[in-house]
């Protein structure tokens, strides 16, 4: 069997998953926090019919190889954590990190993070995400509060009519990895902690190389419409390349059939 033939069945497979993950990107283009992924290919294993060094009957080297690939694979499929645009909201519990972190929330008592900040508050006053996981650390607003402020370095507090203070001042911490790519997608805007992301480091925002705060804005997705339809552009062309590839594997080896013919 013509070895052409596996090699492009793989080379559509790696196709057809690219965009499953283009697919996934565009879907998401308007999800808060979002970040996009990028598939990573990797040829696989060569079969060398003739190596390069070998010595001729001349007793000279030869000076190149003969390999023959067998296809490519999907090796990863990587987050890239590049800053999304700023939405400003207007709304006071709204809060983008701007540069490295992310906020902790705590889900059926997982620890969990996330880059998106639309938080809202729950019947008992506590500042929760859109699932009702609540932010870590927890911080409770009292029912005559008429302002919430949060400042560049993560102090919150609750204020009243005359500008007291009804709660707080409390601290917003963020937390970095050392890979964030490393971290596991859980859905729900959420990641866990794996041993390749790293431990969570907690610090304040603004410290450390972590980022700041923006109180009223909203971190958009990071997928960028023009480059995913120009990748799936390429995919397409890919996929159409690797079928093309084998239609004429099959006419080359029906003719094979036909010699005795």
């Amino acid at each position: 069997m013509m070895r052409s033939l596996w090699s492009a069945a793989t080379g559509m497979i790696a196709q057809q998953l690219n965009m499953d993950v283009i697919s996934n990107n565009l879907a998401n283009v308007n999800t808060v926090g979002f970040k996009k992924d990028v598939p990573d290919f990797q040829d696989l294993m060569y079969q060398t019919l003739r190596p390069a060094g070998a010595t001729t009957a001349a007793g000279t080297n030869i000076p190149t190889s003969v390999q023959v690939g067998l296809g490519v694979r999907t090796v990863a499929v990587k987050k890239i954590f590049t800053q999304g645009n700023f939405e400003d909201t207007g709304n006071s519990l709204d809060i983008a990190i701007e540069g490295r972190g992310f906020f902790k929330v705590i889900a059926n008592g997982e620890e969990l993070y996330t880059r998106s900040g639309s938080f809202t508050l729950d019947s008992e006053g506590n500042i929760v995400d859109s699932m009702g996981n609540q932010l870590d650390p927890n911080f409770q607003v009292p029912q005559e509060t008429v302002t919430i402020s949060i400042d560049q370095n993560g102090t919150i507090t609750a204020l009243g009519s005359g500008g007291e203070e009804l709660a707080g001042p409390t601290q917003i911490e963020i937390y970095d990895f050392i890979n964030p790519a490393g971290l596991e997608s859980t859905g729900r805007n959420l990641f866990r902690p794996t041993p390749s992301s790293g431990d969570p480091v907690a610090g304040n925002p603004g410290t450390d190389n972590l980022g700041t705060l923006a109180q009223g804005f909203l971190e958009s997705s990071n997928v960028q419409i023009v480059e995913e339809m120009v990748g799936m552009i390429v995919a397409q062309r890919a996929y159409e390349s690797n079928s093309k590839s084998i239609s004429t594997t099959d006419e080359m080896l029906q003719a094979a059939n036909n010699v005795k013919r």
